[in-house]
């Protein structure tokens, strides 16, 4: 049986019987959790637990835990993790050390991710913020060079790999020039091709072989006027073709304002652009049912490809959490340790 080809959120800290009869008939890929879900590692490990027997098999499912402002799993029961520019910030004078905190950072998240039994993060952020842009991506980004935040990024994906934890590049093929947040408005980007494949797109390009990433909802109005989540002819020219990004391609979340139109339908628009799963986090369950009917089961290229993402949950390595975090707080002096 092949399932749909969706990642769905949930309303609250437990499942509820509805919840549970939904995702029983309509069978997502996989799922994702928000802080609304979010309490204490026994409960989120319960949860974890009761979405893959709903399932039936060991599925994805996801978090966005970057560190900074975005991280759902927070004090007291997990670390305050630092943001992407406090991770890069003296980059210039040593580099080595930069690698190791980012690999350092995503490496305890992923021990912190995997032992409530969250294996797939919506991280890293591979956008390159530009002046006057809107603040969406600011610090969550690694610098605004381009091979500092290639090997940030690189980085940051061999720590969760390492430790069992599927990353998720985003937001493929940049959302540093977005004069608005997406969540409330649609960005329209106006940029040539040529400055954009040397500057937004080449972390993208640098890290192809990630096993996910995640769209970016803009308009990249030299490809053409439609956003690229919803753009056969963007997602084929940049994504696959000069990005050469080969692995499982999820949208952003379809109930974001860039957006617009009835779910069902966006739903549809979006694996028909070539997104190989449609994202919905809000746990609605009346808006769950839209996305459903717009879905589609897993086949072909979008199969093979969620086959390959979720093999790259893997074993973790052998990692001694204190002593990395110690280490994480002598290259991070600015760092709030919380234990």
């Amino acid at each position: 049986m092949s399932h749909s080809a969706a990642i769905m959120g949930l309303s609250g800290l437990r499942l509820s019987a509805d919840e549970r009869a939904f995702f029983r008939d309509c069978d997502p890929w996989a799922f994702i959790l928000f802080a609304r879900n979010v309490e204490t590692p026994e409960q989120v490990s319960r949860l974890t637990s009761e979405l893959r027997d709903c399932a039936g098999r060991d599925c994805l499912v996801f978090i966005d835990q970057e560190g900074g402002r975005v991280q759902r799993m927070r004090p007291p029961h997990w670390r305050n993790y630092p943001s992407g520019a406090q991770l890069s910030e003296g980059y210039a004078d040593d580099k080595n050390a930069r690698r190791r905190a980012v690999y350092l950072h995503h490496r305890l998240i992923a021990a912190d991710l995997l032992a409530v039994g969250v294996n797939a993060d919506c991280a890293p952020v591979l956008d390159i913020p530009q002046p006057g842009a809107d603040a969406i991506i600011s610090d969550r980004a690694f610098g605004d060079n381009t091979e500092q935040v290639i090997e940030l990024g690189q980085a940051a994906m061999d720590g969760l790999l390492a430790g069992g934890v599927a990353p998720v590049i985003k937001h493929i093929p940049g959302h540093g020039r977005a004069m608005v947040d997406s969540h409330l408005a649609l960005p329209r980007v106006d940029t040539g091709l040529e400055a954009l494949t040397r500057t937004d797109f080449k972390p993208f390009k640098a890290l192809n072989n990630a096993p996910m990433a995640m769209s970016a909802h803009i308009v990249y109005e030299a490809q053409d006027d439609a956003v690229l989540t919803l753009s056969k002819s963007a997602i084929d020219k940049i994504v696959r073709g000069d990005i050469g990004f080969d692995g499982l391609l999820m949208s952003d979340d379809l109930d974001m304002k860039a957006l617009s139109g009835d779910l069902t339908e966006k739903t549809a628009l979006a694996l028909a652009a070539g997104c190989d799963i449609a994202l919905h986090c809000s746990g609605d369950l009346a808006d769950m049912v839209k996305v459903a009917s717009g879905a589609k089961p897993l086949s072909g290229e979008a199969l093979r490809r969620a086959k390959a993402a979720r093999m790259s949950a893997g074993t973790p390595d052998v990692f001694d959490a204190a002593q990395g975090w110690d280490e994480l707080c002598a290259l991070v002096p600015s760092l709030n340790a919380v234990s």
